[in-house]
């Protein structure tokens, strides 16, 4: 159901003796410079800068542009480092360099541009790394994760480099940076006070993890989920399966940190999955008939098809992971028809994020939704290429850059 209308307030009239561009407020220099008309001349921020495939991210001053009419400048707090950023820079999301990362964070707002309707200066907002307009179709039809602007907001850079190489941004957001100028589609305000660290992560991994239960699978009661890839969006999936009442939870992750993590989180069993047949194990699980609720969360065509042969007859795969743009899916057609299997797509965890993020706040706010615990590091931006070789080593369940 679709959260409560917001009444846009009316635009802002214009102050005498300035342009009404923007609002700000700060005693940073850096910002105070922007004021009363924001101009990039002499400005600069710090971003890591995505500069080639499988190369390291290199850490720069840059020049942010100049926000438009609808624009909002954000000021960092914190961001999450994802494997969809990892993907970005191993060619699985197909992104050209040289941009601006990061598509997980959160903030304060510095500056807004005179036609912003939803946002004032200093409101405290999450990313949504995709927009919702609210004037789409799908936005109209509780189908945000689907904003016919998604694509939209992709294309307009927001900084310079220093030989004026042009930079757009990961999602239109770019959160690996000390500030961001986004779309004001691209923003959710938020009453809370929970660490940055925490909202950081409902930008991306909370929000589709517990969503693709909640929402895309929508998990019963007494059902039984398995999750295979239990990285942050994994152990998200794992809560949001508890929340929605799953009696069996199975994970499977070839990582003892993952799987042990997974455990503290709700999961019931672990399955180490080079240690014997996946399908094997979970069918001796559930009686012999394989999970209500399949989920892959890594993006492999392969694990999909796992996934698939995890799951019961009339039970349900979700595909959570992005697998690369040309990668093809195999499933047999028997059981897809004759054991009435569904294969569900699943992107933003089909969140709402105007409603579904203050309702994840609530969750975590009240104790049944553990961010905390899905928070292994805390990094400065220079350390971020350390944060993603922890990932890849398996070393981390989410690593976070906190601004200081």
């Amino acid at each position: 159901m679709a959260g409560p209308e917001v009444e846009p307030r009316p635009p802002r009239p214009a102050d005498a003796g300035r342009d009404n561009v923007v609002t700000a407020v700060g005693d940073s220099p850096t910002f105070a410079a922007r004021h009363p008309r924001p101009t990039s001349k002499g400005i600069h921020m710090r971003a890591a800068i995505f500069t080639e495939q499988n190369g390291p991210l290199s850490v720069e001053d840059v020049t942010p542009t100049d926000p438009g009419p609808g624009d909002v400048v954000v000021r960092i707090t914190a961001s999450g480092l994802c494997r969809s950023d990892l993907s970005v820079i191993d060619g699985t999301l197909p992104m050209p360099p040289p941009a601006i990362l990061g598509h997980e964070g959160t903030g304060v707002v510095e500056f807004v541009g005179a036609e912003v309707n939803r946002l004032e200066v200093g409101d405290r907002v999450i990313g949504s790394f995709i927009p919702a307009c609210g004037v789409c179709w799908f936005c109209h039809n509780d189908q945000s994760n689907l904003c016919e602007n998604t694509y939209t907001v992709m294309m307009n850079p927001r900084a310079t480099r220093s030989d004026g190489t042009l930079l757009p941004t990961m999602t239109g957001l770019g959160t690996f940076a000390e500030q961001m100028t986004c779309a004001e589609m691209s923003l959710v305000k938020v009453e809370t006070d929970l660490p940055d660290e925490m909202l950081a992560l409902i930008g991306c991994g909370v929000t589709t993890g517990v969503g693709a239960a909640l929402f895309t699978a929508k998990v019963t009661p007494g059902s039984s989920a398995v999750v295979i890839g239990c990285g942050g969006v994994g152990q998200a999936v794992i809560q949001g399966a508890r929340i929605a009442g799953a009696s069996r939870i199975i994970a499977v992750d070839p990582v003892a940190l993952k799987r042990d993590t997974a455990l503290k989180l709700g999961a019931t069993d672990a399955i180490d999955p080079t240690v014997g047949d996946v399908a094997a194990q979970v069918l001796a699980l559930t009686g012999g008939r394989g999970g209500d609720f399949v989920f892959e969360v890594l993006g492999s065509p392969d694990l999909i098809t796992q996934a698939f042969n995890c799951t019961r007859a009339g039970g349900t795969t979700i595909a959570v992971g992005v697998p690369r743009s040309d990668a093809m899916v195999s499933i047999p057609s028997f059981p897809l028809i004759l054991q009435e299997k569904r294969l569900l797509g699943c992107v933003y965890g089909s969140a709402q994020v105007r409603r579904d993020f203050p309702l994840l706040i609530g969750l975590i706010e009240t104790g049944r939704l553990d961010v905390g615990d899905m928070v292994t590091r805390k990094l400065d931006l220079d350390e971020i290429n350390d944060g993603f070789r922890a990932m890849t080593d398996g070393e981390v369940i989410r690593s976070v850059i906190c601004a200081h």
